[in-house]
């Protein structure tokens, strides 16, 4: 494979200044994988500015994020499962989430010894908000690549996550 003619970016300088010291160095794997710390990164920042702006802590919108991939609904178990956490740890959150009428906890229909966590329409809102940054940020640098590129981008790394998951 021939080399990129792409310019140069932060990661082919770090490549440079390493090859020297580890001559056994895969400049192709070294540059894959500092990429994908870089991007990562990237989007943590980004995340973390978000969720100043809109006042949220990371773990507030950990949960909410949560709820709302369960359709803005769960018992405090299920909570417990999905943020892998002490049932003590999630029953705070809520009780906090429930102070700023992000969440609201009900008895549950199904067995009243239990209740259920839905958002509310301001949890739903602070949600929202917070993940519109994120994700107006992941479509504004992967329109660096076409469609069928993110899709091969897409694919290749789901190749290195299923041998991860092994």
């Amino acid at each position: 494979m021939e080399p990129s003619t792409s310019p140069e970016d932060s990661t082919d300088r770090h490549v440079e200044r390493w090859l020297p010291v580890l001559p056994e160095l895969d400049a192709d794997i070294e540059g894959a994988v500092t990429r994908m710390l870089v991007v990562t990164k990237h989007l943590r920042r980004v995340r973390e500015r978000s969720l100043v702006e809109f006042d949220l802590q990371k773990h507030e919108h950990d949960t909410l994020h949560a709820l709302a991939g369960r359709g803005g609904g769960a018992t405090p178990s299920e909570l417990v499962h999905d943020l892998d956490l002490a049932p003590a740890s999630v029953t705070g959150r809520l009780e906090a989430l429930e102070r700023r009428d992000f969440v609201r906890r009900t008895p549950s229909r199904a067995d009243r010894r239990r209740v259920d966590v839905q958002l509310t329409e301001s949890g739903w809102q602070a949600w929202r908000q917070a993940i519109a940054v994120v994700g107006r940020e992941e479509h504004r640098i992967l329109a660096a690549l076409d469609p069928d590129e993110r899709r091969l981008l897409s694919d290749l790394l789901r190749r290195v996550v299923l041998r991860i998951e092994e």
